[in-house]
């Protein structure tokens, strides 16, 4: 089953995601991104672009300035660094739809709505730790 976890900020106690800065999000994904360039930027400001890890796992993703999707990660900690980056450097949570959870590092957790500072899950982002949180751990 696929499943499409998302990435949004929050600043000041603010109920809804602020925008993202596009910068930081380029900075992250374009060392990783091997989708066709040209089709990467759209005309109203929106990313689209397929990043591979070096261990392979690759998923596509989504930006507009409200948050990001990543659509079928694959297995592998290596896109979920990926992941965990993106989030670690936004001071952003990791939305995951079909748990209805949120998950976050101790940096974002100071700036979400005071509900929700009660029900995010906090984690060490890395890769790792956000697969494990979002798929489980990896078997031995």
């Amino acid at each position: 089953m696929s499943y499409s976890p998302s990435i949004y900020r929050f600043a000041e106690g603010s109920g809804a995601p602020v925008p993202l800065d596009m910068d930081v999000v380029r900075a992250v994904l374009d060392p990783y991104d091997v989708g066709d360039r040209s089709l990467t930027a759209m005309e109203d400001g929106r990313l689209q672009c397929w990043v591979r890890a070096a261990d392979g796992s690759e998923a596509e993703i989504f930006v507009d300035e409200a948050g990001i999707q990543v659509e079928r990660p694959h297995s592998g900690s290596g896109v979920f660094a990926i992941v965990a980056e993106l989030a670690s450097r936004l001071d952003a949570v990791i939305f995951e739809p079909r748990e209805d959870v949120f998950l976050c590092g101790t940096e974002a957790h100071a700036h979400l709505p005071a509900d929700m500072r009660e029900e995010v899950v906090l984690i060490e982002m890395t890769g790792e730790a956000v697969e494990a949180a979002l798929i489980g751990p990896r078997p031995l």
